[in-house]
């Protein structure tokens, strides 16, 4: 931060990336506020809304913490819906059942961090609360069109599926929810500087930026987004392929617990102690993580996944 080259070359770098994270979820620019991850995204929400004791919000029993922290922290009243062991197709129906005149927001994934279940969350959209959306296991795994989906507000974790650096993401808000929602973590990059009022929030979602992203996050995240863009659409779908494909080769031993069809996430009982599992397929050069007091392990098949990544993962199990 020696200069007002470098100084100049940040505030350029932000804007650029504003852009390119825009492209990722077919939004424009004007609707996309810069933040460390889906946890803070979630967070600028729930406090930007003012949820608190005597709010009722209906979210589901499958949510990070990263969303479910900050519901538990708001002290609202949470009806939780039982969905982690619903059929997917029956997912709708259970959410429904849980709104009410009161509900004061929706707030759930769009994709299970557990399952890879893609939940049905355009239906939830145009009700009387509005939806929140974790987009951590969405965003760069499948393809994601907010504007599609009807959400007032998705958050993104730039260093999963999108290959950034630590600490990278965003917030997408509706452009009619702007004004609704405070600016309770204002940063420098938060107002308008040019306005002749001064302390005037920028006019869309760039005024809830929280704080900086270093510039070599910056330039590493737009690195990882070009990166993913010369790969093309198709790399979804083949995603989605090698998961299929997975999750057939662990249904010949296992119990698989991820639906056919869903995102790119497949999740599957262990045999033994699933940490130990985890620790020994390690060992075999392949990462996969155990979910905490389920007994499940969790495999994520990205684009950049091929078979015989699948076949080294089943046969370091076997």
């Amino acid at each position: 931060r020696s200069s007002k080259v470098y100084f100049e070359a940040l505030l350029e770098g932000r804007e650029e990336l504003r852009r390119e994270l825009a492209r990722v979820v077919h939004t424009v620019p004007e609707n996309i506020a810069l933040a460390s991850s889906t946890t803070e995204g979630c967070n600028i929400v729930l406090t930007g809304l003012g949820i608190g004791p005597g709010d009722e919000v209906v979210t589901t029993d499958s949510e990070h913490p990263g969303l479910f922290g900050g519901l538990t922290a708001s002290g609202a009243a949470l009806r939780v819906v039982e969905v982690r062991d619903l059929p997917t197709p029956e997912i709708l129906d259970a959410l429904d059942a849980a709104i009410t005149d009161s509900t004061r927001l929706i707030a759930l994934s769009h994709v299970s961090w557990l399952t890879g279940a893609v939940l049905p969350v355009a239906e939830l959209a145009g009700r009387s609360a509005p939806l929140l959306l974790d987009g951590a296991q969405a965003a760069g795994a499948i393809p994601v069109d907010v504007e599609e989906l009807g959400c007032d507000f998705y958050t993104v974790s730039a260093q999963k599926w999108l290959l950034g650096p630590d600490v990278t993401g965003a917030l997408y808000v509706r452009p009619e929810r702007v004004e609704e929602l405070r600016m309770t973590f204002p940063s420098t990059g938060s107002w308008d500087w040019e306005a002749e009022v001064r302390y005037t929030p920028k006019a869309g979602a760039a005024r809830f930026d929280p704080g900086w992203i270093p510039l070599a996050s910056v330039a590493g995240l737009l690195q990882s987004l070009a990166f993913a863009q010369e790969a093309g659409e198709e790399r979804f779908t083949h995603a989605r392929a090698q998961a299929a494909r997975l999750r057939d080769l662990l249904a010949e031993r296992y119990e698989v617990i991820t639906e056919p069809g869903q995102a790119t996430i497949v999740t599957w009982k262990a045999e033994g102690d699933s940490a130990e599992v985890v620790a020994q397929l390690a060992e075999a050069g392949v990462i996969v993580r155990d979910l905490p007091s389920l007994g499940w392990l969790r495999a994520s098949c990205g684009f950049w996944t091929s078979e015989e990544d699948l076949d080294r993962l089943v046969a370091a199990l076997h």
